[in-house]
Order: structure tokens, then sequence, then C-alpha cells
């Protein structure tokens, strides 16, 4: 019903943000990543999700529009509810959550809290092969590489044969060790055997 709401933060506690638009003051719940992107006093743009049940109406918003497209996938999975979603929203920050979904990785899942080893396998079966997707579209990776260096590596490695998960897994584990794109391909071959 509402894609965003743009206005003047106005409030924030640990879980929830309030932002005043036109005199109306909508209380939207957000993710630890939303809640440390913006600040009481700075007019912002929050694209939001409206929950509605028979008992409950909830507004959960989102600063980027990715979160918000995870946000959507989590609450889809059997056992999922927003609040839950907005629990792992928070764990981590939207790159390193997307990587762990993209390459299966449970143990990095199960730290965060509230989220146990059986939800987080159903999370990578039903979530892997579109994070696997979603990860080119992060450029910003700590150690300098870039998401095109990754995605470089990606399609390079699937015209050699892998699948896109396997790919994705290799050339993200590479990334953590070397540098540009070739270096990334050839560690990967060197790994892969």
């Amino acid at each position: 019903m509402y894609n965003y709401i743009q206005g003047k933060i106005v409030d924030k506690t640990f879980t929830s943000i309030v932002v005043d638009n036109n005199g109306i003051g909508y209380e939207i719940g957000v993710s630890g990543n939303t809640l440390s992107d913006v600040a009481v006093g700075e007019i912002t743009k929050v694209y939001t999700y409206l929950y509605v049940r028979e008992d409950e109406m909830s507004l959960y918003g989102f600063s980027r529009l990715e979160e918000k497209k995870l946000f959507m996938r989590l609450i889809e999975i059997s056992g999922i509810g927003p609040k839950m979603a907005m629990q792992i929203l928070g764990g981590y920050d939207l790159k390193t959550l997307t990587v762990a979904i993209a390459t299966g990785d449970v143990k990095t899942l199960c730290k965060i809290k509230g989220l146990g080893k059986k939800t987080a396998e159903l999370i990578v079966l039903n979530l892997r092969e579109q994070a696997a997707d979603d990860i080119t579209l992060f450029d910003n990776h700590q150690d300098a590489v870039t998401g095109d260096d990754i995605a470089d590596a990606v399609f390079a490695l699937e015209s050699l044969g892998l699948t896109k998960t396997e790919a994705v897994r290799a050339a993200t584990e590479a990334s953590k060790v070397v540098k540009g794109v070739e270096n990334i391909i050839s560690y990967c071959l060197k790994k892969l055997g």
C-alpha cells in the first residue's frame, strides 16, 4: 500500500523510528542497519511494508530498497514473520547476510539472536539462488574487491562449468584472500583442482 514515506525523523527507539510527514507521525519498525542509517532531525526516505492481520497493522521500514526486498523474501518463508525477519536483517550488514545465504553459511546465520539451525537451513534452501544473483549488486567490499570483480569472476567460472551457487561461493571466498578478477579466477581454479 505504501511504497515509501519521506519526512523528518522525530523520534528513534531501539526497534523503531517516527517519521513526521505533513503533520502525521508514522511509527515504523526498523532493523538495526536502518536505525544506524538515520538520525533524529534529518529528512529521509524510508521504504515501507504494511503488515496487516486481523488484529494488527504494522509498518516496517528500510533505508535501502535491497533490504526491503530481502525482508519480503524472508517473510514468504514458512515460520518467519516480520519481527523475525527484522531480527535477521539486523544481525549483519546486508552484504554479509546475502553472502552467507548465497554460500550456504548456516553457521554464520545461526549467530543471529533467535535464529536456529533449522530456520537458517530453511532460509538457505529458499533464498540461495536469489542471494547468489544479488551478490553482484554489491560494489563496496571491505577488502577493496568490487562487486564487478566478483560478478566478472562468477561469470567466468560459470562459463567453465560451475553452477551459479558454486561460482558465487568460490569467488566470494577468493575475494577475501586476493584482489582483481584475474587473481580471483586463478585462486578459484587452484582451489577447485
